[in-house]
C-alpha cells in the first residue's frame, strides 16, 4: 500500500472530516474569546484609565491589577480547556481514524 492512498483515504474518512470540523470550530471559538478578552483590556486601559486605576481598599493597588490578573488566568483556563477537548475528543476521534484507515 502506497502513501498516497492511506493519506488519500484519511482525508475522504467521515471520522477525519468530523475531527477538522471541530478542531477548527473550536479552535477559532477560543481563539475569538482569546482576542476579546484581551483586547477588551487593551481597549480599557486606552479608553477608560480612570475606571482602571481606581484603588482596591486603602492600598496601592487598583482595580487594572486584578483585572490583568484575570486576563492572564483566562489564557491558562482557555489553554486547559483545549487541551482536556484535544485529549478526550479529538484523541478519540483520531484513534478511530487510525483504526480504520491505517490498520487495515
Amino acid at each position: 500500500m502506497r502513501l498516497d492512498e492511506t493519506t488519500e483515504r484519511i482525508r475522504t474518512n467521515p471520522n477525519y472530516l468530523e475531527l477538522r470540523r471541530q478542531r477548527n470550530v473550536f479552535g477559532w471559538s477560543l481563539t475569538l474569546a482569546m482576542l476579546v478578552v484581551y483586547y477588551g483590556y487593551i481597549a480599557l486601559i486606552a479608553f477608560n484609565k480612570p475606571f482602571l486605576s481606581q484603588p482596591i481598599g486603602t492600598g496601592v493597588t487598583t482595580l487594572g491589577v486584578p483585572i490583568g490578573m484575570g486576563v492572564i488566568v483566562f489564557t491558562i483556563v482557555i489553554t486547559g480547556i483545549y487541551v482536556w477537548r484535544a485529549n478526550s475528543k479529538f484523541d478519540a476521534l483520531t484513534r478511530a481514524i487510525l483504526e480504520q484507515e491505517v490498520r487495515k
